[in-house]
């Protein structure tokens, strides 16, 4: 087994540098220890550690069986489309997994901890089914099997982190309205199974604009050459006004929170109570209320979107712009039932 120390990195670095470019051995070492570097200033690898990783790439029993060609002067996959993404976990890296969950047990009782181990156990789930066909499948999550954003993850993670200006290139669902900007990158927002990335657009000079992280988004580059903008934004703050990621700062520039109250039948209010629409919800303590919960948020799509999931199971008693966007739906909703 080679060098296990930042072994998983050197492992996705050579993966990515392998699909999309030719590398001559002195060239992929000196590209590998300078991205290790980044991550970990000061060191690097030798070139004998760098001959083991290539051996566990080509090893077809014991490594990831990659399609590279031995005793060439060119390093490249000779099927571009391969990743190590597709293979099953080596030896070392069960162990990680297995020291991972060994780790979160001291942590069993935290909440901060349960995102990080339902994503272990789901990982975990899926790669037993992978590795044996005779493996029943324990965890189905609701995913968005449609959802291409995934990906974008990451890097819009990264860049964030490593502070990074990048050039966005974003366009609509119907391919129209395409635009290029520049992007200070500042949050990352999860919201109805999909991710957006909340920052500062240059070009129109709007700070909190958002960009989904799907099909739209067309392309990003780093740009080193800008300096980046540091964000002072109350995000708690900000999300706490609203249902999902539009938010009215964008367009109005002091967006009124509204009183909102609703009446919901008997048999739904104990569903809105354990997925309420606004985290920041309450009821009232007066007799013959028992049905009607409030809250304050500015009103946006998403908003109507939530109260409309309810159908007929609950009605907007305030405000009366509320009421009106509600009974607008409803109208719409009316018409395409007439005949």
């Amino acid at each position: 087994m080679a060098n296990s120390k930042h072994a998983h990195l050197r492992y996705n670095l050579i993966d990515r540098y392998l699909q999309n470019k030719n590398y001559t051995f002195d060239q992929l070492l000196k590209k590998l220890n300078e991205d290790i570097a980044d991550v970990y200033p000061g060191e690097g690898i030798s070139v004998r550690t760098l001959r083991e990783d290539l051996k566990v790439f080509r090893d077809q029993e014991e490594g990831f069986g990659a399609p590279l060609p031995d005793k060439i002067r060119n390093l490249c996959y000779s099927d571009r489309k391969f990743s190590i993404a597709t293979k099953p976990l080596l030896e070392y890296e069960q162990y990680l997994i297995d020291a991972a969950y060994q780790l979160l047990d001291r942590f069993d009782n935290h909440p901060k901890y349960s995102n990080l181990w339902n994503a272990l156990a789901s990982f975990q789930d899926a790669e037993s089914a992978d590795a044996d066909e005779s493996y029943s499948r324990i965890l189905f999550h609701d995913n968005n099997e449609a959802y291409t954003g995934a990906e974008l993850l990451k890097p819009m993670f990264l860049a964030i982190k490593k502070k990074q200006v990048l050039q966005l290139t974003t366009e609509k669902f119907d391919g129209s309205d395409n635009s290029t900007f520049i992007f200070h990158p500042h949050i990352l927002k999860q919201y109805n199974q999909r991710w957006y990335v909340f920052g500062y657009n240059q070009d129109k000079e709007i700070a909190r604009w958002n960009v989904p992280l799907d099909d739209r988004l067309k392309s990003y580059e780093v740009n080193d050459e800008m300096t980046y903008l540091e964000d002072d934004t109350d995000w708690e703050n900000f999300f706490r006004e609203m249902v999902g990621p539009t938010h009215l700062s964008i367009t109005q520039e002091t967006p009124e929170l509204e009183h909102i109250i609703l009446r919901f039948e008997k048999h739904r209010l104990p569903y809105f109570k354990s997925k309420p629409i606004h985290p920041f919800w309450d009821e009232y303590d007066e007799k013959g209320k028992e049905d009607l919960v409030f809250f304050n948020a500015i009103i946006n799509r998403e908003l109507v979107q939530q109260i409309l999931s309810y159908g007929k199971d609950v009605e907007v008693l305030e405000p009366d712009s509320l009421k009106l966007k509600m009974k607008e739906q409803a109208d719409s909703l009316k018409r395409y039932y007439e005949n």
